[in-house]
């Protein structure tokens, strides 16, 4: 387990709309994987929650002019303005020495409820911009973000000689221009590929592979920034 002065936080920020889904049971596995590794574990569980996920002009103060969402989210930091939501998301997130984002691949990407939580929590003047600059110089620099996630297709199909290519590709926008732009340390993601497709025993062994994963991600010592 890293080296940390208190007990570490993990963040994990779930996003799929079942209960009862894989993926939930996948988030269920990891979480309690973390807690005995030692961790303090915080779960945002984005449509239990109704999360609101569309960055919109409501949220701010009156503008003069075409409204420019990043600016008026470093003016709402600014003047203390900020959506109460929003600074709950984001206290919750500056808490938290690892952050799982926790989703089904939806169209080789994030579910949108999830992306909007990004737009809205990753606000700058806090977490880039202003005092802060972008990746090394960014507020989370010295931290730790996975993903953990399920497919619909097999593992042969996200190879880089398959049906749908190297999922590392479909990663490099939410890594390094979501992740690593605010400052973290990114781990090796942790994949079920096709759960729907496997047997009850197949599920079973997955979530084991999935606690060993994590297991192995907690216990990893953090580089320097």
């Amino acid at each position: 387990m890293p080296t940390f002065d208190a007990a570490p936080t993990a963040l994990i920020v779930h996003a799929h709309p079942e209960p009862q889904s894989f993926s939930t049971a996948q988030m269920a596995t990891a979480a309690q994987a973390l807690r005995d590794a030692g961790y303090k574990v915080d779960v945002l569980d984005l449509y239990t929650d109704a999360w609101a996920p569309a960055l919109a002009r409501e949220e701010f103060a009156p503008v003069d002019g075409p409204f420019k969402p990043q600016s008026e989210q470093r003016r709402a930091v600014q003047d203390g303005t900020l959506d109460a939501a929003v600074k709950d998301q984001l206290e919750r997130l500056l808490a938290a020495d690892l952050l799982v984002l926790s989703f089904p691949l939806w169209w080789f990407s994030l579910p949108a409820i999830l992306k909007g939580w990004i737009d809205r929590v990753f606000v700058m003047g806090v977490l880039f911009g202003g005092d802060h600059g972008f990746f090394g110089d960014a507020a989370l620099a010295g931290k730790r973000a996975m993903l953990l996630f399920t497919t619909g297709g097999s593992s042969e199909a996200f190879q880089s000689d398959g049906a749908f290519g190297s999922v590392d590709d479909f990663l490099f926008h939410v890594h390094r221009g979501m992740l690593e732009f605010v400052g973290y340390q990114v781990l090796d993601p942790v994949v079920t590929y096709g759960p729907a497709h496997l047997t009850d025993e197949q599920r079973t062994l997955a979530l084991k592979v999935v606690r060993e994963s994590v297991l192995t991600a907690a216990a990893a010592v953090p580089t320097a920034g």
